[in-house]
């Protein structure tokens, strides 16, 4: 059976599809799957066994682009797809699978893709609450899915694939080494700082931890990396050249790399705590305003830690630099406490 994939658009959620990519296989071992996917998408899919091809959609987010999506898939028609599965809720997502008339076209309803998709699902929230649920829900006949309870368990959760060489590689590359065990943490968050934890609390934790014998290193993107600096200048002088800012200064392989050569992370709900938890990291998630009812870590070594019940959409806290107050009553030692018993439970398994 040969499956395409129409693939997300964001990290975290690329990275919680591997959830449907491997139940798929699991489900019929011979299936090849092909994922259609922004072309930054690659390292991440490279990194998923599960993923015979990657296909470049080379259409912006939020763009129509009519043609060029009627051009893709008359391309596609020729390759022989049984079925396609849309994993975005917009219409112009379930197009290309359209115009290349692949037999089976399934997702959810989203913008009322009546047509575009032959095999849609009406999405009821509650029995779904999860987003790699409604993910998974997508390899089994409609008629069995009246629910996240009927769901195959234990969900089988992402887990990318690197091998010791190339993180290696992207050591040697940008200089770093390993003689101390090493933190990863992730303080940046697509929509500002609300969704951050203080940087000044990232300094207090990693200090504690650099005193321990620790080493740190800061992931994110090129706009994450003021927040990585201001977090090396809060920390004592004698503790700075052991935490290296790395935001905006790898491409994603090598952050995947690296992170997975890492020991532990400390990080916001951002893209890249599902890249944590996906390569095996024991991690701890801050939340604020965001839930981790819809898009926890996927990781059975994790510790959410948040202090308030809901959803809060906002784009700037209430508290000090545009923080959430949430996120602020969350103290550094809090986090240390849960990394800890982390660890300890690890140790205790092993």
């Amino acid at each position: 059976m040969k499956i395409l994939i129409i693939g997300p658009s964001w990290v975290g959620d690329m990275v919680m599809s591997q959830s449907l990519y491997r139940t798929l296989k699991a489900n019929n071992p011979a299936a090849s799957i092909d994922v259609m996917a922004p072309d930054w998408c690659r390292p991440i899919l490279s990194r998923m066994p599960e993923v015979s091809n990657v296909i470049a959609m080379p259409i912006g987010h939020g763009a129509l682009q009519l043609g060029l999506r009627r051009q893709l898939g008359k391309e596609l028609k020729q390759t022989g797809y049984d079925q396609a599965i849309v994993l975005p809720g917009s219409l112009k997502s379930a197009l290309v699978p359209w115009f290349a008339d692949i037999a089976k076209r399934t997702g959810w309803l989203g913008e009322m893709r009546y047509g575009l998709l032959n095999d849609y699902r009406k999405l009821d929230k509650a029995a779904f609450p999860l987003m790699v649920e409604r993910y998974v829900a997508l390899a089994f006949d409609k008629a069995e899915m009246t629910s996240a309870q009927a769901l195959p368990q234990p969900l089988l959760y992402p887990a990318l694939q690197v091998d010791s060489e190339s993180s290696q590689a992207a050591c040697q590359a940008l200089g770093l080494n390993q003689q101390r065990p090493t933190l990863a943490i992730c303080p940046g968050a697509e929509f500002g700082p609300a969704k951050r934890w203080p940087h000044y609390h990232y300094a207090a934790a990693v200090s504690q931890l650099i005193e321990k014998g620790w080493q740190v290193w800061i992931f994110g993107s090129g706009k994450d990396q003021p927040v990585g600096d201001e977090i090396i200048a809060a920390l004592p002088e004698q503790h700075r050249e052991h935490c290296v800012n790395l935001a905006g200064k790898t491409q994603l392989e090598q952050a995947v790399d690296l992170m997975a050569s890492c020991k532990a992370a400390i990080t916001n709900d951002s893209g890249l705590m599902h890249v944590a938890a996906a390569v095996g990291l024991p991690l701890v998630a801050l939340y604020g305003p965001s839930s981790p009812d819809f898009t926890p870590p996927l990781t059975h070594q994790a510790k959410v830690l948040r202090l308030i019940d809901g959803y809060l959409k906002v784009r700037k806290g209430d508290g000090e630099q545009g923080y959430h107050q949430s996120l602020i009553d969350i103290t550094p030692q809090m986090a240390l406490d849960a990394l800890d018993e982390l660890l300890a439970g690890q140790s205790c398994a092993s």
